[in-house]
């Protein structure tokens, strides 16, 4: 059965949230990119990939962890291919607010959150690029586990292996890779924080690529958890054959 879908308008202003012992953990996917790099005749989380759509996957992996209360997925208001690629589900709502950036589509999907559920601060959010159809239920229940009730959040990361060189005009130099990790999602945030901070973020001059770099603005330490290489991020098209076969693999 196909997803029925109606558009969602974003609240301007978040309304009041409550605060309770109880806390609750929600997902939210941006979709609403076109993944140009994949050059395909529609955006890459809508590709086939082992017998359903990448987005579909996707979002199985949410819907399938017992401890995630609710699944978000964000596309942009015109939106036209979401309908056949999703199937219905009382925990999936889409949210037709996707905006021209990755960011802009998160914080538009926090507030458009609310009008759908009873969203409370402190809540956790676990924000997930929609081309990372390999991510595990066991890589959900470690991120979870490893963010403590103290903790800003976290986020599930590689650590780089490889020798890392960097080149410029006139010189190629060599990198140290102590420290160095290469970021992955689900990235985890409290929901008042994490909306505070892309609202911060937005309003100053630094680009951020993801959650994690918004958090860190505002002088926060986010917590690496170590991921799984299988959890890749599609973006060209021979990264279609390597996740399709971890995924039959698993």
């Amino acid at each position: 059965m196909s997803l029925s879908l109606s558009s969602i308008i974003a609240p301007s202003a978040l309304p009041s949230l409550a605060t309770s012992s109880s806390l609750s953990y929600y997902a939210l996917i941006p979709a609403a990119g076109v993944g140009a790099r994949m050059a395909s005749v529609c955006p890459k989380q809508y590709l086939p990939l082992a017998g359903q759509s990448i987005l579909q996957h996707t979002v199985n992996a949410f819907l399938q962890h017992p401890q995630i209360s609710h699944v978000f997925v964000v596309v942009s208001p015109l939106d036209g291919y979401v309908a056949q690629a999703l199937q219905a589900d009382a925990r999936l709502t889409v949210l037709f607010c996707g905006g021209a950036t990755r960011s802009d589509s998160v914080y538009n999907g926090l507030d458009a959150m609310v009008s759908q559920v009873a969203v409370q601060k402190q809540d956790w959010v676990l924000v997930h690029d929609a081309a990372r159809p390999g991510l595990s239920q066991a890589l959900i229940t470690r991120l979870i586990a490893a963010i403590g009730a103290e903790d800003v959040g976290g986020l599930l990361a590689m650590p780089v292996v490889d020798t890392v060189k960097l080149q410029s005009e006139t010189a190629l130099t060599t990198i140290p890779r102590a420290g160095l990790w290469l970021a992955q999602t689900p990235q985890m945030f409290r929901y008042a924080e994490l909306r505070h901070a892309l609202h911060s973020a937005q309003a100053g001059t630094v680009a951020i690529t993801d959650e994690a770099s918004a958090m860190e603005l505002q002088g926060l330490v986010p917590k690496l958890v170590e991921g799984h290489w299988g959890n890749a991020k599609i973006t060209m098209p021979s990264d279609l054959a390597m996740v399709e076969a971890y995924l039959q693999s698993r």
